[in-house]
């Protein structure tokens, strides 16, 4: 039976180096967390937000899934907005997408996939509502490409209209949200443009 025993030794390593150049770390971190940023991303194991982002844990509350998706009916990831803006009232929601997304792949394919097709069937809803556009696009790494930007400018849209964002506006909470596409190739972040700031979009 294989082990994760490397996990712990890694664990133990990196816990070792951060109090040998924080000796306080652990301690304060334990006693509160005070976040900035809610970061809304694929699970892609290639897109870890945190390290990123070049921040430290505690800077960023995340959450994952498939595609970087906002979906009305998924109790999780609103929970974890309504945590996020209600609680720790984060004053920024980063949704990010990322070039060579395997879910973006997989609703472009036309294949079956099993279960994650009923997750799929989101992000094929945005390719029929920009059918037009991305049908004139006949390289398909620039199709994959446009529709991931075009997802994530759809989740942007989709938390706008959560009504706890809607509340949190209303009542003058200092919040934002913004969408951005992370390259894999060379590790860089690009801006969308899409960030909204309060009850009236700017796009």
């Amino acid at each position: 039976m294989s082990t994760i025993n490397h996990l712990f030794e890694n664990n133990r390593k990196w816990a070792e180096k951060i109090k040998a150049e924080q000796p306080s770390f652990f301690a304060e971190l334990s006693r509160q967390q005070n976040p900035e940023y809610l970061w809304i991303g694929c699970s892609d194991s290639r897109v870890p937000a945190n390290e990123l982002l070049g921040m430290a844990p505690g800077e960023v509350f995340v959450h994952r899934n498939i595609a970087n998706q906002v979906i009305h009916t998924d109790l999780n990831c609103l929970s974890v907005i309504h945590f996020a803006v209600e609680i720790l009232k984060v004053k920024h929601i980063i949704i990010c997408g990322h070039y060579g997304c395997g879910g973006i792949g997989a609703a472009l394919d036309g294949k079956q996939h099993g279960l994650i097709d009923h997750w799929l069937r989101h992000i094929k809803d945005i390719y029929r509502f920009h059918q037009e556009k991305l049908d004139a696009v006949t390289n398909m790494q620039e199709k994959s490409n446009l529709l991931c930007e075009l997802n994530v400018i759809e989740q942007v849209a989709h938390i706008c209209d959560a009504s706890m964002i809607q509340k949190a506006w209303q009542d003058g909470q200092e919040l934002s949200v913004h969408g951005l596409v992370y390259k894999l190739h060379d590790g860089v972040l690009k801006d969308l443009k899409v960030s909204v700031s309060g009850l009236e979009r700017t796009y």
